[in-house]
């Protein structure tokens, strides 16, 4: 629960002013001990035996890590789906963020179908602004495409400091776009320098896959899971890439679930495209036995599209696959329904509105499952939850990095210390965790947004609407580096060559008179097409004598040259 900030009758210059002593630094790119002096929410010095001004507080980081505070790239709070809202608005979604150790989150914009793209986001701002404990960002999803949709793409990059799209292949009929239409906005997207982010799923074959599953009788979350296999994930994930390729769009996929859709990734990044893959902590932290446990409000705590994996294995696989760089960043998809909101679908799951929580628990979750597994060393560590999170989204340096000028982003981190995950001390609003009683090692002990220490010693001391919004540029050079260079050298190509001045065929027009057939396609495509001579019902016969009619019938006959047999021919 809140506790009133200790830190709250503090003189200002107190608050503004920390120095933090005796910890190692941890970037993505190295590890070091250093001392860090905070000054109004910046970074402003890194090193041994710093000379600071007076007023700081100290705190002493001794035996601990310091890293960049953790950025998740996917969260929907206070989001309507399925008829109701998700329970974890943006104030208990961020306090519980920077509780866990993260100090950013990038949340998403979705549209109705048919709404403006500019009325939602400042319906969105106007949800979040005034309740958000850390700093934050914005996707905007598009879940329809006009002339209309396109200028307001262009505006919002252009003047609300937006740079990611968001794009649905699934949830038909509500928020699901056909190819063309993905076609059209990643054309636009890469006009503008914008990213392209996509749920892939083929939603196609789940509607066909849900009725048909009803009609059997199976109407609980297993039903779910089973209307949602793996190779439709796979699908749509290589669709989205051969899509994007064609328009030359950076891409980035959502919550990759699935050991075959990031193979998908996998290859395709190995074969030169630029794409980007996002695992989340539900998926690198559980699987999706679940959805066949006897308690159905268990099973539907689990409802998530796409769903949990029931291989054991998976979660494993993509952990592997984010050590090497295959897949790149971590999000959470953190968006929370009560027991009584999933209830929602108690006699049909398509009803159960689909969400998971992890905004809260993704660090300790990825340490324990990355790091203390032995899968990814600590910088490593840094690079999936924060660094590069930065660097595709273009706010890089200013954040994910503790260097000289940036923000004050921090997370003091106890490898040694572990917790219990739970419920009930968990500082989400919603009433299930999904990682209950999973025992982590790696706590974050002290987290600071913006230079202010908003969690330590386990109590909160955040206020809401301290955080600011991050406008991010376009052309984000992690994205577009290679591709605006592509640009140049991979121009379509035009032969140049003399014109064709013969004489040309028009369709629907006789024969010629040499008796010569039009090719096929000059053909009308009204005439009946010619007649076939049927040789088995031929009346053809040889007439006259025959060469052989004098050779006496035999019985058998000797074969010369028998098939693999020696030749009798000879040169004489």
């Amino acid at each position: 629960m809140d506790t009133p900030s200790k830190f709250r009758n503090v003189p200002k210059t107190a608050q503004t002013r920390l120095l933090i002593k005796g910890g190692k630094v941890v970037n993505a790119d190295q590890q070091f001990f250093a001392d860090i002096y905070i000054e109004d929410g910046v970074i402003r010095q890194l090193g041994d035996n710093l000379i600071t001004p007076g007023g700081a507080k100290v705190i002493d980081a001794k035996g601990k890590l310091v890293m960049p505070g953790g950025i998740d790239t996917h969260t929907h709070l206070q989001m309507p789906f399925m008829g109701t809202i998700a329970i974890d608005d943006f104030y208990h979604g961020t306090k519980a963020a920077v509780a866990g150790g993260t100090t950013m989150i990038i949340d998403h914009c979705i549209p109705q179908k048919n709404q403006s793209l500019l009325e939602a986001y400042d319906q969105w701002r106007g949800w979040a602004d005034p309740k958000v404990c850390c700093d934050y960002s914005m996707h905007v999803a598009i879940t329809w495409w006009s002339d209309q949709v396109k200028e307001e793409v262009e505006t919002i990059c252009k003047e609300k400091g937006v740079n990611s799209f968001k794009m649905f292949l699934a949830y038909k009929g509500i928020f699901q776009l056909n190819d063309t239409e993905l076609y059209k906005a990643m054309t636009c997207l890469k006009e503008n320098g914008a990213l392209a982010l996509v749920h892939a799923e083929n939603g196609d074959i789940i509607d066909e896959n849900c009725k048909k599953l009803m009609d059997l009788g199976i109407t609980g979350p297993e039903g779910h899971l089973q209307s949602r296999p793996e190779e439709i994930e796979a699908e749509a994930t290589q669709r989205a890439i051969v899509i994007a390729n064609q328009v030359n769009c950076p891409l980035y996929v959502v919550h990759v679930m699935s050991k075959s859709a990031a193979d998908c990734i996998s290859v395709a990044r190995k074969e030169g495209k630029v794409v980007f893959g996002e695992p989340i902590a539900a998926g690198l932290g559980t699987d999706g036995t679940h959805y066949f446990n006897n308690d159905w409000c268990h099973a539907a705590a689990h409802v998530m599209g796409p769903p949990l994996r029931p291989d054991p294995t998976t979660p494993g696989y993509l952990m592997d696959l984010l050590a090497n760089n295959d897949l790149q960043l971590t999000g959470t998809d953190n968006c929370t329904f009560t027991k009584d909101q999933k209830a929602m679908g108690k006699d049909n799951f398509t009803k159960i509105p689909n969400g998971v929580n992890g905004v809260e628990d993704r660090m300790s979750v990825i340490w324990e499952k990355g790091v203390h597994s032995g899968k990814l060393d600590p910088c490593r560590f840094v690079a999936v939850t924060s660094t590069n999170a930065a660097k595709i989204f273009n706010f890089y340096p200013r954040k994910g990095v503790i260097q000289v000028g940036s923000d004050a982003d921090i997370v003091i981190w106890d490898p040694e210390a572990t917790r219990k995950i739970s419920k009930e001390t968990h500082h989400q609003k919603v009433d299930f965790n999904i990682f209950e009683d999973m025992v982590c090692h790696g706590v974050p002990i002290t987290t600071i947004s913006n230079g202010r220490v908003v969690w330590d010693d386990e109590q909160l001391h955040v206020t809401q609407g301290a955080g600011r919004f991050i406008a991010r540029s376009l052309h984000a050079p992690e994205a577009y580096s290679r591709v605006l260079v592509r640009d140049k050298v991979n121009q379509p190509i035009r032969v140049p060559r003399d014109g064709y001045d013969g004489p040309v065929w028009k369709a629907g027009t006789q024969p010629p008179k040499d008796g010569k057939r039009p090719p096929p396609m000059a053909m009308d495509p009204d005439a009946p097409l010619p007649t076939r001579r049927d040789l088995h019902a031929s009346g053809f016969s040889l007439s006259g004598s025959q060469i052989d009619d004098r050779v006496k019938h035999k019985a058998s006959h000797k074969v010369l040259a028998p098939p693999g047999g020696k030749s009798s021919f000879s040169f004489s």
